[in-house]
């Protein structure tokens, strides 16, 4: 069976490290924002997510953030918890092996950049306008 015998698939606790080292190298613009956003993996995307996006496929969704953008905020909102980027291990890890090309470590940094951009008030197309990794 060569190398692979033994080896797992990295954890929700391994995915968590590689997007904690993104925010670790942001920026310094942007460091001090990000660090009130949480981080949390789950295997999948809930359905009430999913419905949210009009997504049937939970293997479509790799992360999600979930908050009010920094550009929408304002002193009079409650917050009710932290903004949250989700990072969903599964389709990550579907899709770092479909690639063939990259790491995990690189896959995981894209969502997670991608997912700070909504928290900074980047929409998709603003996102796509920069980074080409998803054509």
């Amino acid at each position: 069976m060569g190398d692979c015998e033994g080896l797992k698939a990295p954890d929700a606790a391994a995915i968590e490290a590689m997007a904690r080292e993104v925010l670790a190298e942001l920026p310094a613009e942007f460091a001090g924002h990000a660090q009130n956003v949480a981080i949390r993996v789950a295997e999948f995307a809930t359905e009430e997510m999913l419905d949210e996006l009009q997504m049937d496929d939970p293997f479509e969704l790799t992360g999600l953030y979930d908050g009010i953008p920094m550009t929408e905020k304002s002193v009079s909102d409650q917050p009710g918890g932290p903004d949250v980027v989700w990072l969903f291990r599964r389709p990550i890890l579907d899709e770092w092996a479909a690639r063939g090309n990259v790491t995990l470590g690189e896959l995981v940094g894209h969502v997670m950049t991608h997912e700070l951009a909504h928290h900074f008030g980047w929409s998709d197309a603003d996102i796509a306008r920069i980074d080409r990794w998803w054509e």
